[in-house]
């Protein structure tokens, strides 16, 4: 069994396919997927594909390319939203630096509401943080010392100073099928170099798609290529690394209900 901790299901991209896409991932042994939240404005959209596919969770959050068009969006705002049974996590959220698409500050403030979220449910935040290593570091201090929360850096592409900032900060570490890439040789050694309970795998999809579907549309079922390359990686089994990263996710992800032994 694997999992697809990230994607995007309510993407224009799949508006056609769902029922295809969920159908032909549970067929390669996705057991459960999270399609994550982009604004937390459209999360009727996102719940709305929970409540049609039984192993289908979703999060709640602003990605900081949506900052400014979410600012102002509290933490106990999103609080109340995670009480939906399906809303497993919060964010996306973070810091963007690469397209710009949010202000810095508008990006900053949304997340720092997201983590005041996580750490009040202990809910895991999803971050999203690209080409802002040194700002992301700075604000996870901070606000760890102002109490303990939950998170992962997902789709990975930071350095290793980050990186190694997260793990001893207690945060987990995930990868997509970037890491599949042949000029991705600085995140494959970031991957070997992390602790084996930090590590987990996602697709992001639509965008992103590893190794031999490179250049097409990414979807759920494709995790499986990210995961032999995180195995290849770290010079282990692909059942091992799907039962590690499987095992991390639900340890961090625990609102998300466990396959049932007698159905496994």
């Amino acid at each position: 069994m694997l999992v697809d901790s990230h994607c995007h299901l309510d993407f224009p991209d799949f508006a056609d396919d769902l029922d295809g896409i969920v159908a032909r991932a549970e067929a390669a042994g996705i057991g459960r997927i999270v399609t994550i939240s982009t604004r937390v404005r459209r999360i009727d959209a996102l719940l709305a594909i929970t409540q049609r596919f039984p192993n289908v969770y979703c999060s709640v959050g602003t990605h900081p390319h949506q900052a400014d068009e979410e600012d102002g969006i509290s933490a106990d705002e999103l609080i109340a939203l995670t009480q939906r049974p399906k809303v497993v996590a919060l964010g996306e959220a973070g810091l963007d630096n690469f397209y710009k698409n949010g202000s810095p500050e508008a990006q900053e403030r949304g997340f720092r509401a997201h983590i005041a979220a996580a750490r009040a449910t202990g809910l895991p935040l999803v971050i999203h943080t690209r080409e802002a290593d040194d700002a992301c570091g700075r604000i996870l201090d901070e606000e760890m010392d102002k109490g303990p929360f939950r998170a992962v850096l997902h789709c990975y592409t930071g350095g290793r100073e980050l990186a190694m900032k997260a793990v001893d900060l207690g945060l987990s570490i995930s990868f997509t099928g970037i890491l599949t890439f042949k000029n991705s040789q600085a995140i494959r050694d970031i991957a070997a170099e992390l602790p084996a309970d930090r590590i987990m795998v996602e697709t992001d999809a639509p965008y992103l798609a590893p190794g031999k579907h490179r250049g097409k549309r990414n979807e759920p079922s494709f995790v499986i290529e990210t995961a032999r390359v995180l195995a290849e990686t770290r010079g282990v089994t692909l059942d091992e690394i799907a039962a590690q990263t499987t095992e991390n996710f639900f340890r961090l992800f625990d609102k998300v209900p466990r396959p049932d032994a007698k159905a496994a």
